[in-house]
């Protein structure tokens, strides 16, 4: 299957799960690139309220059958030897809330079958990570001081196994993408994620 074919495919499961977990809102999947680029996936909408929340899916499809304990914010990477700002501290994303779509299993060919979602509030990740001292302008310091290129970077204000650490993916993925990776069950733990599959 091409990545956009996976991505059709989990598109399926997930309005599955959201239909189901989320009865409280109405949700409109965006298919315009414009709203992607601004960090919008799909649109939640309060029955009650009307209040509108935008989502940024982020699924784990290089790691179908394979459940990871963490995931990747993106930080920086590059395209065309430019470096660029990743979507975790890109004030130009509307996203209020991320999904990240972990625990990808296909048991049957061409189907995802079964997933983890959870999701995390945008605004009070930035604000917790502030409060541990780990803001956009000191992981960029952080990031330039790294002259040796080992790929993983142990970080003051975190536990390296139980919190997250910096990870330089400059040897496995075209875009050599420098991530914050966080474990799922510290963001829940912090009240900043909630797993509702």
């Amino acid at each position: 299957m091409s990545d956009v074919e996976k991505e059709r495919c989990l598109a399926v499961l997930l309005d599955k799960y959201y239909h189901k977990h989320l009865r409280n809102y109405n949700f409109t999947r965006i298919r315009g690139l414009k709203n992607q680029l601004k960090g919008v996936d799909l649109i939640l909408t309060n029955k009650f309220s009307g209040k509108k929340y935008f989502v940024d899916e982020k699924a784990q499809l290089d790691y179908t059958n394979e459940e990871l304990p963490t995931f990747a914010f993106e930080l920086r990477y590059f395209k065309n030897s430019i470096v660029k700002k990743g979507w975790l501290f890109d004030s130009k994303k509307k996203t209020d809330f991320y999904s990240l779509i972990t625990a990808i299993y296909s048991d049957e060919p061409n189907k995802f079958t079964s997933c983890k979602i959870t999701f995390v509030n945008r605004l009070k990740l930035i604000q917790f990570l502030k409060t541990r001292n780990i803001s956009e302008k000191i992981l960029e310091k952080r990031i330039n001081q790294q002259k040796n290129k080992v790929p993983k970077i142990h970080l003051k204000q975190l536990h390296p196994r139980e919190e997250g650490y910096l990870y330089f993916s400059e040897k496995n993925k075209a875009e050599k993408p420098v991530n914050l990776i966080l474990k799922l069950n510290f963001l829940i733990s912090q009240g900043l994620a909630k797993r509702f599959v």
